[in-house]
């Protein structure tokens, strides 16, 4: 069981590191801190489904896939959300470092979540 949950673990790591660093557009990197705005949901959708997609597979299981995903998808918008509206741009900023550990750190924490809640 723990070796399934290391393979969930790392798959959702490198799922985020695609969609938030290598798929992510530019309107949806301008458009996360607008409540709403359809290119946030979009970017936060994405996450949701490669999570669902990722559990469903492991667990053979469509229903924790999309529970999961949808849990994902939620708390993912939340917290890009709060960063893009409340955080710094400046990238010549400790703060603006600060804010983006903070952000990965947040993503990371619900990947554990979402394991725990397995267990």
């Amino acid at each position: 069981m723990f070796d399934m949950l290391y393979i969930i673990l790392i798959a959702l790591f490198v799922k985020h590191w695609y969609v938030d660093f290598v798929n992510q557009t530019q309107a949806e990197v301008e458009n996360k801190g607008t409540y709403g705005h359809w290119d946030g949901v979009r970017h936060s959708a994405k996450h949701g489904v490669l999570t669902g997609i990722i559990f469903a597979s492991a667990f053979g299981n469509i229903s924790l896939g999309f529970l999961m995903g949808l849990i994902d998808m939620i708390l993912h918008y939340h917290i890009d959300y709060v960063k893009m509206r409340f955080g710094t741009r400046d990238m010549y900023t400790k703060a603006f470092w600060t804010q983006f550990g903070a952000d990965q750190l947040a993503h990371a924490l619900t990947y554990i979540l979402l394991i725990w809640i397995l267990v």
